[in-house]
């Protein structure tokens, strides 16, 4: 092949090696026990609000590891490429897409912040976190979604690294 073919050749895109974890993230996040055991609205919001949580959960997991630096970034464009399809699907258009991803990037990191500082600050803190964060159906108790938020965190913190990047977590 001469250098001119190699050249105009598209690179393989980096988020590729990581686009199973994002897979699995949604799939943990769409599992029927967040809804029916746990209360989380199965709504449109219940269901971002799940997916923000699981992948927040994550992302506090890859930061204590510096192998896991690159694939946090390469997750969060995957997330934020997928909430773009979504919007764009639903019917929101081109010019106003930028601004609500925005906004939802936002919110991602304002629930990142909470649930890092609640996983440190225990049970009460992250049923406060939960309260705050998650859309859950009414009279449910924030308690129930804190608990397998937090038991899903401890699963992952013992998960070895390269476990977290095949995306074997959550089983």
């Amino acid at each position: 092949m001469s250098r001119f073919a190699k050249w105009l050749r598209p690179s393989p895109d980096p988020r590729e090696a990581i686009r199973p974890l994002w897979h699995r993230v949604v799939e943990i996040a769409r599992e029927k026990e967040w809804y029916r055991d746990c209360g989380v609205a199965d709504t449109v919001a219940g269901r971002f609000d799940a997916i923000t949580l699981i992948l927040a959960l994550v992302l506090i997991r890859m930061e204590r590891d510096d192998a896991l630096a690159d694939a946090s970034v390469r997750l969060t464009e995957l997330f934020v490429d997928d909430m773009d399809g979504q919007l764009r699907q639903g019917g929101v258009g081109d010019l106003i897409v930028g601004k609500h991803i925005g906004t939802l990037m936002s919110t991602l990191g304002g629930r990142l912040g909470a649930y890092r500082a609640a996983l440190n600050e225990g049970e009460e803190a992250t049923t406060a976190a939960v309260a705050r964060n998650v859309t859950l159906g009414d009279g449910v108790d924030p308690a129930l979604v804190a608990r397998r938020a937090r038991a899903f965190a401890a699963g992952l913190a013992a998960t070895p690294t390269m476990r977290v990047l095949t995306a074997e977590i959550g089983r």
